[in-house]
């Protein structure tokens, strides 16, 4: 049975997860992009041995930068799944999009400024 994701989730293919960078994420977010996630391999299991801990570090690091500047983190999200999950990479596309519409449009894009204020962090020693 084949299943299709949704028609607003736009596949950019690489070689490796290991080789997005945060540019290209937080590039994604000055265009307009409401939200991204990221496929990679299942943890362990990387052709490329460390691809996608390297991927989910990144994604990590724009959660950070987004929260910082006011944008949600949820916008981003890093998934594990193998080529043979097709099933559940349909999933997290249906997910992925409900979760972005009920964020609605991305600040960048609409220019209403802040939509997320972070949880502020103790200073160390004080």
């Amino acid at each position: 049975m084949r299943r299709s994701y949704p028609t607003n989730v736009k596949i950019i293919r690489v070689p490796c997860t290991g080789r997005v960078d945060d540019v290209h994420l937080l590039k994604a977010f000055e265009q307009g992009v409401d939200g991204i996630y990221v496929a990679g391999c299942l943890e362990g299991e990387c052709h490329f041995l460390r691809g996608n801990l390297r991927a989910k570090k990144r994604v990590g690091h724009v959660k950070r930068i987004l929260a910082a500047l006011g944008i949600n983190p949820e916008r981003i999200q890093m998934y594990n799944l193998s080529a043979a999950m097709g099933g559940r990479f349909v999933e997290i596309a249906q997910e992925m999009t409900e979760k972005i519409r009920a964020l609605g449009p991305s600040p960048v894009k609409t220019g209403k400024g802040k939509e997320f204020v972070g949880e502020q962090r103790e200073e160390k020693g004080r």
